[in-house]
């Protein structure tokens, strides 16, 4: 932006979609770029309409939607495409679901509802993207390895691994999904 404009240049990433009606409780990422102090009155009115916003540079930025969207929405496209390649019965599976799985897809289901440029813009954007991909296919392959020799020991090892490395967030993210399973009960069709 700032080599096409020589203004105050501020990205602005909503974290939210179309659907949204307000800004309460929404963030905004915020990355400074030119004449910073041209801009803090729309930032400052953001947060009067309730959004938060969260400040971080470029870089770190794009490093985080790669997590973020990329690989989100890479591996739910690809599981998706994998249920459709599959022949699964979506209505079948729905009445064997547990409340998580029906909420995962639901949001499998969800994303297919919507534009596909949007995604493929999103997975497209950043040739770092495709490492990032490799990346995941390859630690995917990796557990696959480990199921298909029956090595359960190297499965349990990792599982512990990823489990200390969120630490508390594991937990908190127990409770909070709780809830929200709860809310999206309510919501069920009978």
């Amino acid at each position: 932006m700032m080599k096409v404009h020589q203004g105050p240049v501020v990205g602005l990433h909503p974290m939210f979609g179309p659907d949204v009606t307000g800004l309460i409780k929404q963030t905004i990422i915020v990355c400074d770029g030119r004449e910073t102090e041209q801009y803090q009155w729309l930032l400052k009115q953001f947060q009067v309409w309730g959004a938060k916003i969260y400040q971080v540079s470029a870089q770190a930025h794009d490093q985080a939607m790669s997590m973020v969207q990329v690989m989100r929405h890479f591996s739910t496209i690809a599981y998706g495409y994998h249920l459709m390649a599959e022949g699964a019965d979506i209505e079948q599976l729905l009445n064997m679901s547990s409340p998580i799985y029906r909420l995962e897809l639901i949001m499998v289901g969800r994303l297919f509802a919507q534009n596909p440029i949007l995604y493929s813009d999103i997975i497209f954007s950043n040739p770092d993207n495709i490492m990032m991909m490799k990346r995941f296919a390859y630690r995917f392959l990796e557990l696959l390895e480990d199921v298909e020799q029956g090595d359960k020991t190297a499965f349990v090892s990792m599982f512990k691994q990823v489990s200390d490395w969120f630490g508390d967030y594991a937990d908190d993210f127990l409770a909070e999904s709780k809830t929200m399973l709860l809310k999206a009960n309510e919501l069920k069709k009978i």
